[in-house]
Formats: C-alpha cells, structure tokens, sequence
C-alpha cells in the first residue's frame, strides 16, 4: 500500500508538463503548484501535510487508512 506522498509523487509524475504549472493548493494565502507542493512533499515540510489534506479533501488523492 502507498503512503500519502507515493500517491502525490505517482499523480505527480502521470501529469503532462503543462499541467503542473497550474495552482492546485493555496496554503496560508500562498498558492503553490503542482511543481511547488512537489518540493514540499519530497522534503515533508509542514507545508506538505496541508497541502496533501488539501488535495485529499479535494477528491485528487484518496488516504486508504
């Protein structure tokens, strides 16, 4: 089973280049891409946890507690 940054980094890496230029999280008044939470996620910042809540409440990742 994939952990919450596996899946980002699998949806992350499926995304055509165009595509993460697009703001998909804005954390704190401070919006951040597909490129930009990539960076939070691979370094796991306190950041990262909000965004991944994000998209979760979004529908794009699915947490499989």
């Amino acid at each position: 089973m994939l952990n919450l940054k596996e899946r980002f980094l699998q949806v992350y890496a499926n995304l055509p280049s165009n595509s993460r230029l697009e703001i998909i999280a804005v954390i704190d008044g401070e919006p951040y891409t597909w490129n930009s939470a990539r960076i939070e996620v691979v370094n796991e910042t306190e950041k990262s946890k909000k965004i991944i809540d994000q998209l979760i409440s979004l529908g794009i990742l699915k947490d499989e507690k």
